[in-house]
């Protein structure tokens, strides 16, 4: 059995993955700032060996890393800024290299590699151009859009007025992926490094158009759901990130084959949108206090 780092251990990506390696035998070294945290606390109760790791602090990093076959390796601008990131994310592949370790599997985004002009792509971007560099054996995993936001900040908004309110036009299709299959793709990634080190693979479970996944939280969240199309405007006057972001998705796309990864890697599990939306608790959601703008 291998031992693997897996940094984010109490976010989705993260938590998702070392779930996986765990559910698989494997030694899990769940890496967080805060092992108190209660995510940190449920993962060690699975049999995960919880260690304090900052990606601003190396010394913290070269502890946690060292003995480690393998590590997965998660960075994100959110709450802090995209060259942020690029730090972190150089700073934790160098402690990689450092370590020896065998094996990266760093997690981007789908289509990070064509130059979108969305910024949180392009600091993935540049992480990946620097892992080659490492000499460290490495895959990128690069999901598509996260399933897991659907139940979270404008979704809940707009299904509390009967509404899916989306930045997207009615008939686009967008590629979607739950942090569950992200994580059982990473942990098959991290197991079998000989199939897949020195690859980047684009990962989705579904595609669906906006009326399309209208239609699904319908019958799963048991309301009348009409999909509206949100103007990129409003959204650039709270993110210019996500406004370019969505409009990427609203031209050219996130195209993924979705048919030729559940064929080639059926022991993932893959879920569609709706698996994922049936097993949501609407109710509790939609019951929980509105955002404050």
């Amino acid at each position: 059995m291998l031992t693997i780092a897996v940094t984010g251990a109490t976010g989705a990506q993260g938590g998702a993955t070392a779930r996986a390696l765990l559910a698989a035998g494997h030694h899990v070294r769940a890496l967080t700032r805060t092992p108190a945290a209660p995510a940190a606390r449920a993962l060690h109760r699975l049999g995960a060996d919880v260690r304090r790791a900052d990606l601003d602090d190396r010394p913290s990093l070269d502890a946690a890393l060292a003995g480690a076959d393998s590590l997965f390796a998660v960075t994100t601008p959110f709450g802090a800024d995209t060259a942020t990131e690029v730090r972190q994310g150089r700073t934790l592949l160098d402690a990689a290299a450092d370590a020896r370790l065998g094996h990266v599997v760093f997690t981007s985004a789908a289509h990070a590699d064509r130059r979108t002009g969305i910024p949180h792509y392009d600091s993935k971007a540049e992480i990946e151009r620097h892992l080659r560099t490492t000499g460290v054996p490495w895959t990128v995993v690069a999901p598509a859009a996260f399933m897991d936001n659907f139940a979270s900040g404008w979704t809940l908004e707009g299904l509390r007025e009967n509404t899916f309110a989306w930045p997207m036009p009615a008939d686009r299709p967008l590629t979607l992926i739950p942090a569950e299959d992200i994580g059982a793709f990473a942990a098959l990634a991290l197991t079998r490094p000989a199939e897949f080190t020195g690859r980047r693979v684009d990962i989705a479970s579904d595609e669906l158009t906006a009326v399309g996944i209208a239609a699904v939280l319908t019958t799963a969240a048991g309301l009348p759901v009409a999909h509206r199309e949100v103007p990129l405007a409003e959204v650039r006057a709270h993110s210019h990130d996500l406004a370019a972001m969505f409009g990427y998705f609203g031209t050219t796309g996130l195209d993924v084959d979705v048919t030729a990864l559940r064929r080639a890697h059926p022991e993932v599990g893959w879920h569609t949108f709706a698996d994922w939306a049936a097993a949501q608790d609407w109710p509790a959601l939609l019951a929980a206090a509105p955002r404050r703008r």
